[in-house]
């Protein structure tokens, strides 16, 4: 059985900085894309940034210069670095593996407030 196990959440102040890891575990015999999304509190889930099998990108543009995405494919993990965060970035971040069955982890709530 497949899981995605998210770490890295928490609370961090404005303009901070904090990075996501998301790893999975189980038979998995090939990922493809990698990507993370986000959900507030009374909004609908949204793209945060993905990332192929071979490295390309692509990211919200409310994110744009901030977030970076990479993976790892020998640790089956997809990392999100977070820069300069703002409080309108507080929200539950999933991961979500294809494969192409989809996967999703569990959620990892990150905070942004001072």
């Amino acid at each position: 059985q497949v899981q995605l196990v998210e770490s890295g959440g928490g609370l961090v102040q404005p303009g901070g900085p904090l990075r996501l890891s998301c790893a999975a575990s189980g038979t998995i015999f090939r990922i493809y894309t990698m990507g993370w999304y986000r959900q507030a509190p009374g909004k609908q889930r949204e793209l945060v940034a993905i990332i192929s099998r071979d490295g390309l990108t692509d990211y919200a543009d409310s994110v744009k210069g901030r977030f970076t995405i990479s993976r790892d494919n020998a640790k089956r993990t997809v990392y999100l670095q977070m820069n300069s965060l703002k409080p309108e970035d507080t929200a539950v971040y999933y991961c979500k593996f294809t494969t192409p069955l989809t996967y999703w982890g569990q959620g990892t709530q990150v905070t942004v407030s001072s």
